[in-house]
């Protein structure tokens, strides 16, 4: 992986980690601040309740306080003193005016006995034909509020005694109670005060709540856990909606069980809170822009600037002293490309040198190999000459002597013929259609008329009928190369000197094995055996046979390689690529394509 993509993947990863752990982090602290808010807006709802029911209670208390020192109220009630036969009924009637003066949503009289005498409730018809019953047992007696259920009513009612004269002295003429509803109303001024949903249940029936009648029904299938007081901070779903619920029981020990369930909605303050998410993701993805941006610009004067020097150091490796360098990036890196820049130029500079010494020192091995070979030659000719010009030697001798000045001549030409060839390696092949057997042939015949390779068996195997596209001069030059090779090498064997050729041909390649009975190539050349000027124990030659025929081998798509080296067999191998080979033939069929036709 590149330096530029670890950089920008470090950057976004810790990017992403510190985002994603701010998120969370953030999201549960706000959570259960969310909650622990709640739970307190909760008990302030409830407390602003009682705050409010205190304050009705001593509303309630003044204004019972005020009917019971009525005189009129009074004298109504000195008529329960007589016991006749409509006492009641009168109390019941006149006591009418008195609860709609006094505006209460409940209102009661009672005999001193605390039997209810007369009961009204706004909402409901004031004509009741019998005295009203189901009042709790105390609720005259006691100076202490009650709750009264009365159907689905529930109303917070406080009671005073009525005397004639003082309360101390004076007699009991019976009591007055007056009372408040506790409904829809009482829950909407409780809800409006506290943000939140208030319900008022009285013995597991709502009488009073700001849902809507959907989440009523909802409420009453909770109802038993609700009620009851047993899930106080739980959260509660109502429809789509998540609340969290606080209740207290209103009422003592006793009937009716009034009990106060306050709802707060968990899901505003969620809103809010994702709202909150929101802005945090989106500043995370600033953060994600700017770690780009900063991963960008750190690639622009870091990671591209080691990446070019990285470049920079391969072409070098390579062998290009002409790659250029840019300087930019930080100080440092323009700094060390400039110090890499001068390093390249002195090595360059280096490598000209040692390429213009080594080319001085192959002129010196090949001025020095030809010199020696040359003047070999040239003394048996001038030598020969010499003695060809007197006049006392005999027809044999003479005869005798212009061979061996023919060989002297053809040593000479040989050694021309071969430095030639050398120099003209790598230049354009002139291939054409040979047969590969008469290309052996011909090298065979070459190679038996030199004198190296007298008292010498060159053996051939069959060889196949193949028939490709070689350059036919050259391929035969570098098979006379090896088989005079071998021929030298076998005169150095400790048994009789042969060489045999074989030809074999696979799906891929064609391969000329020759192999000779020497002693072997020795070890310490056969890493440079290939190399110009070369030639390990040999009287003749300037070491360029096996360098001529491995660099035609190579023109054809193949090599010259030493197979098996051991006393009494070296084989040799020259191979040729039939991919090579074919290419000839494509472009011969191209160029004949392309040649005008000439009138006959």
């Amino acid at each position: 992986m590149r330096m530029r993509t670890t950089l920008l993947l470090s950057l976004l990863a810790v990017s992403f980690g510190l985002t994603a752990l701010s998120l969370i982090v953030i999201h549960t602290r706000l959570q259960r601040q969310i909650r622990e808010a709640l739970a307190s807006d909760l008990h302030r709802s409830i407390a602003t309740f009682q705050n409010l029911q205190t304050q009705r209670r001593e509303m309630l208390r003044r204004e019972a306080t005020l009917l019971a020192d009525l005189p009129s109220l009074k004298a109504l009630m000195t008529v329960l003193l007589r016991s006749g036969p409509g006492d009641e009924r009168t109390v019941r009637d006149e006591g009418l005016e008195f609860w709609r003066v006094s505006g209460a949503a409940f209102f009661a009289l009672a005999d001193p006995s605390g039997k209810v005498i007369a009961r009204y409730e706004k909402g409901l018809p004031p004509e009741i034909a019998e005295a009203p019953m189901g009042l709790p047992r105390g609720l005259f007696t006691s100076s202490v509020t009650h709750y009264v259920l009365s159907g689905n009513r529930l109303y917070e009612v406080i009671s005073e005694p009525l005397y004639f004269g003082s309360a101390a002295e004076g007699s009991l003429l019976g009591y007055v109670a007056t009372g408040y509803a506790i409904d829809n109303q009482v829950a909407r001024e409780v809800g409006e005060a506290a943000a939140a949903q208030v319900v008022f249940a009285a013995d597991d029936a709502i009488v009073g709540a700001t849902l809507d009648p959907n989440r009523i029904n909802e409420f009453l299938q909770r109802a038993p856990s609700l009620l009851q007081g047993t899930s106080d901070g739980a959260d509660v779903r109502l429809g789509t909606e998540r609340y969290m619920e606080a209740s207290r029981r209103l009422s003592q020990a006793g009937a009716p069980r009034v009990r106060l369930v306050v709802l707060k909605s968990y899901d505003e303050a969620i809103r809010y809170l994702i709202r909150l998410d929101r802005l945090l993701i989106g500043l995370g993805l600033l953060v994600f822009v700017i770690a780009g941006a900063l991963a960008t610009y750190i690639s622009g004067t870091i990671t591209q600037p080691l990446e070019a020097l990285v470049a920079g150091a391969r072409a070098l490796g390579s062998g290009d002293f002409g790659y250029a360098l840019h300087s930019r990036g930080a100080r440092e890196l323009r700094e060390l490309s400039a110090a890499f820049d001068q390093m390249r130029m002195r090595l360059r500079r280096t490598q000209q040198e040692l390429l213009d010494a080594e080319r001085l020192a192959t002129i010196g091995r090949m001025a020095s190999s030809i010199s020696h070979d040359l003047r070999h030659y040239l003394s048996a000719v001038y030598a020969n000459a010499e003695f060809l010009g007197s006049w006392s030697i005999g027809p044999e001798e003479r005869a005798e002597l212009l061979a061996e000045v023919k060989m002297g001549v053809h040593g000479m030409t040989d050694l021309i013929e071969s430095l030639l060839i050398f120099g003209r390696t790598g230049q354009h092949l002139q291939p054409n259609y040979e047969s590969l057997s008469l290309v052996t042939e011909r090298a065979i015949a070459m190679v038996r008329a030199h004198p190296d390779a007298h008292n010498v068996a060159i053996l051939c195997d069959p060889l196949p009928s193949l028939e490709t596209w070689v350059d036919g001069k050259k391929l035969e030059r570098a098979l006379y190369n090896l088989l005079l090779n071998g021929c030298q090498a076998a005169r150095k064997g400790s048994g009789p000197p042969q060489v045999r050729v074989s030809l074999i041909d696979t799906a891929d390649w064609i391969k000329f094995n020759v192999v000779d009975s020497g002693p072997g190539v020795p070890e310490r050349i056969r890493v440079t055996l290939f190399e110009p000027f070369v030639s390990e124990g040999k009287l003749g030659g300037v070491g360029l046979g096996l360098t001529l025929a491995d660099r035609i081998a190579h023109e054809h798509g193949g090599a010259v390689t030493l197979e098996t080296s051991e006393p009494g067999l070296t084989v040799f191998s020259l191979s040729l690529a039939k991919s090579t080979l074919h290419s000839f033939e494509v472009s011969a069929n191209e160029q004949r394509s392309t040649m005008p036709l000439t009138p006959d």
